[in-house]
């Protein structure tokens, strides 16, 4: 089954790109700086997503991971 038509494998999906744009970002800054606009501006919006609510992006993915844990 694909993760569009999963909710919470979707909501996996979105936690790992926000997580890995941030830290792409903190690594490699200019990789995702000069790709603001367009299509790739997708993942610069993420890292900056990352980075302003990382206190929550934590928390969701604590979350994320007890309830993948009770679920199998």
């Amino acid at each position: 089954m694909s993760a569009v038509f999963n909710f919470e494998s979707l909501l996996i999906v979105i936690l790992l790109v926000i997580c890995t744009c941030a830290y792409i970002r903190s690594m490699y800054p200019s990789l995702l700086d000069r790709n603001k606009t367009g299509f790739l501006g997708i993942f610069w919006k993420a890292a900056r997503i990352g980075e302003r609510l990382s206190p929550f992006v934590s928390a969701c993915c604590a979350v994320m991971a007890i309830s993948l844990f009770l679920n199998k």
